[in-house]
């Protein structure tokens, strides 16, 4: 990358943004209708008797319900038959109703009732059974320990047996608005890459990474990690500012959220002119990436896509394992509502890859007191095999084609 672009690009590069959302779909009802039928379905083959979600990305994902967590328990019971009662405190019955609507079905406690007891209660009267119910796997102990108090004979199973199987798969409306919401992340980091000038805070940088995702028409900044130097061999980047200097590596991790959907993206090159040995490991880093999507095919457990990475990077003496220098963490996550999310591409995976299951593919390599180099892009599973939502870097020199 060249290094003669000064701070002033920042406004010129915010300016030229248009944001353009005409063609973004949120999810329909009929969809989350669908979602319900198959975690009820789901339910009645596994035995289970209830679902209680919590104030989730899961509660969102069923429900269209979107709520903070707190003290008081907030959610959605669900029941084997696909019926949803919705259980809250009496104050905040009118916010409830303004996603879910007058019809809806809540029950309601007052803050000297525990809201435990009436879930208890609800079961009852649903007719129900109570001697296995799933709870939200983001449920804060203290819901659990509630409810085992309140139903003392009743197996209280991780809801991830059902959430985790409904979310991995994405539909084609999922998809599209993660494509979406990656081509933002992606033209954020080519516009991010022209600002750059030797003395340039991580901190103006990442500011900056905001403001565009932003004006792009998606959320703020999720996250954002910008490492200059030697810090870019720190996975996520170490903390307080770095200052750019001629010839460092740069490492940026961002993404943005759109109907709640992620991105996450990251880009690696140089600043300045590249030395034969950052010009190396970043041509090692984009062939463990290519390797990894190639492995990914249907029915082909999670493990081996990460087993293919490795495998490129420890024939080039890097690792084995997470040793480094070489890759330290998985080579991959799966992502939705979530930034992480089911399922992983990790050793010990062996669940086979199926159509709408999306992944991060990022295999780093970590090279402590030097650099390191992460092409982070991901990807969604088809009947035919993988399909990037944003393809790879094109090169060292050219990261972004230009």
């Amino acid at each position: 990358m060249a290094n003669s672009i000064g701070g002033s690009n920042a406004a010129i590069q915010l300016a030229g943004i248009q944001s353009d959302l005409s063609d973004v779909q949120p999810i329909s009802a009929a969809e989350r209708a669908s979602r319900v039928n198959k975690a009820a379905m789901l339910m009645r083959l596994q035995g289970i008797d209830g679902m209680l979600l919590t104030a989730s990305t899961s509660l969102y994902y069923f429900t269209g319900l979107q709520w903070y967590q707190s003290e008081r328990l907030i959610g959605a019971l669900l029941t084997p038959e696909g019926q949803i009662v919705y259980v809250c405190p009496t104050f905040e019955e009118s916010k409830v109703r303004e996603t879910v609507g007058q019809s809806a079905q809540l029950r309601l406690w007052e803050e000297d009732e525990s809201p435990y007891q009436l879930v208890a209660q609800l079961l009852a009267d649903l007719g129900c059974a109570t001697q296995r119910i799933a709870l939200d796997e983001a449920a804060p102990f203290f819901v659990f320990d509630g409810l085992r108090i309140a139903m003392p004979l009743t197996s209280i199973v991780n809801a991830s047996v059902i959430t985790a199987e409904c979310r991995m798969h994405k539909s084609k409306a999922e998809l599209a608005l993660m494509q979406k919401a990656k081509n933002i992340t992606l033209e954020v980091q080519r516009r991010a890459a022209k600002i750059l000038y030797e003395g340039i805070s991580s901190l103006e940088v990442a500011a900056f990474i905001d403001q565009a995702h932003r004006a792009f028409g998606g959320s703020s900044s999720t996250f954002c990690i910008v490492s200059f130097g030697a810090a870019t061999a720190i996975p996520h980047g170490p903390d307080g500012a770095q200052y750019l200097r001629e010839g460092d590596m740069v490492l940026i991790d961002t993404g943005c959220k759109l109907q709640n959907y992620h991105s996450d993206i990251t880009r690696s090159y140089v600043f300045g002119q590249a030395t034969p040995r950052q010009r190396s490991i970043w041509e090692l880093e984009k062939s463990a990436q290519a390797a990894a999507f190639e492995a990914a095919q249907i029915g082909v457990p999670c493990e081996q896509v990460d087993a293919a990475a490795r495998k490129v990077l420890e024939a080039a003496g890097l690792g084995p394992g997470y040793k480094t220098p070489g890759l330290p963490h998985r080579t991959g996550h799966g992502i939705g509502l979530d930034i992480h999310e089911w399922t992983y591409l990790v050793k010990g995976n062996t669940r086979p890859l199926a159509a709408g299951m999306c992944f991060s593919n990022e295999p780093m390599i970590c090279i402590e007191g030097e650099f390191g180099v992460r092409l982070e892009d991901h990807f969604y599973m088809t009947e035919q095999g993988p399909q990037w939502f944003t393809g790879q870097s094109e090169s060292l020199d050219a990261p972004f084609g230009e």
